[in-house]
């Protein structure tokens, strides 16, 4: 007799688990993230310098003027019509570093506006080769300007007549500029605070420079100096403009008087040329970095070695250094001085 049958379980009911979700209410981006995008981008705008943004905006305004004139989009520009602008620009007789320079600030004007650089896209290889033929075409040995050496510097400051506040001005830019080997742009941050008087001379402390991105400033020693005397002109300066905070140089009215406004660094280029000229020397031959030079090209002709040039200098790499060091030194013991 079969054993008798069990009843069948019920089914199982497959009950659908039900998760909860959470859905929290998410703040709007913007309204979080908009004070660090704009702090961000304050720090990428000053981590570029001003001159260059200034010289990027000047390129930008240019190629965008060239674009209209023909009828081109300029963003986002194809790389055929960068090429064409490019070559324009060498005919022009613009020298392959600013053309350069032009191309980098229309791709970063690129980049800004959310589109690649036209040298980065596939179809750049054209643009290259126009680029590379330019160079080699119109490349060369770089110019560089005159330095205002000790004497070029003496000549220059004895053609400075008369004490008025121009006069006195100029004489101390000229002479601080050189014993510091500043960058025009340097001399133009200056501020009162930054001078330091000391038995020795001076300490002139630069906040920031070119090559001082992060702002951690540097000291530099002035000696008081027996010739060029570049403590005495700035303490006369500073004792005819009376002014003890704000702007060391400061910009002078068309009747000399004294304003609150630093100076420009275009307006130091000016001056040097100005002085130049009134020496004898030919202006188109000085900039505002014969100053810089000038320091540079004595120092090695005295025999200074290259890393007591670099402390007044701040260079960052010795190999523009040693050019003035050889340059200095190309007749000093010259392998055929005993026998030509």
């Amino acid at each position: 007799m079969a054993p008798p049958r069990r009843p069948a379980a019920p089914p199982i009911e497959s009950a659908a688990l039900t998760l909860p979700t959470f859905a929290p209410e998410q703040p709007a981006l913007p309204a979080i993230l908009n004070d660090k995008i704009e702090q961000a981008a304050a720090y990428a705008r000053a981590a570029r310098a001003g001159a260059t943004r200034r010289a990027y905006e000047s390129d930008w305004a240019i190629f965008t003027a060239w674009c209209a004139a023909h009828q081109l989009v300029a963003l986002p520009a194809t790389p055929e019509v960068v090429a064409v602008f490019a070559s324009d620009q060498a005919v022009g007789g613009l020298n392959p570093a600013t053309i350069g320079r032009r191309i980098a600030a229309i791709g970063h004007y690129h980049r800004a506006g959310g589109h690649p650089a036209p040298t980065a896209l596939p179809t750049a290889g054209r643009l290259a080769e126009v680029l590379a033929g330019i160079r080699a075409e119109h490349g060369g040995a770089k110019r560089r300007k005159q330095p205002a050496d000790a004497a070029a510097l003496r000549n220059m400051l004895a053609g400075i007549e008369g004490d008025g506040l121009r006069a006195v001005r100029d004489r101390a830019i000229l002479a601080v500029g050189m014993a510091a080997a500043l960058r025009r742009s340097e001399i133009v941050a200056l501020g009162v605070e930054h001078v330091g008087l000391v038995p020795e001379g001076l300490r002139l402390t630069i906040a920031r420079s070119k090559t001082d991105r992060a702002g951690a400033g540097a000291v530099i020693a002035i000696p008081e100096g027996s010739r060029i005397r570049p403590k005495a002109l700035l303490l006369a300066w500073m004792a005819a403009a009376g002014h003890d905070s704000g702007p060391l140089f400061r910009r002078l009215s068309r009747s000399d008087a004294l304003t609150g406004d630093a100076m420009s660094d275009r307006a130091i280029a000016r001056l040097v040329q100005q002085h130049a000229a009134a020496a004898g020397y030919d202006p188109t031959q000085f900039a505002g970095h014969s100053l810089r030079a000038g320091f540079l090209t004595e120092g090695a002709a005295q025999g200074a070695t290259i890393f007591k040039l670099q402390e007044v200098s701040r260079h960052k790499s010795v190999q523009v250094l040693s050019d003035y060091v050889r340059n200095a030194e190309l007749f000093r013991d010259h392998a055929g001085q005993r026998f030509l």
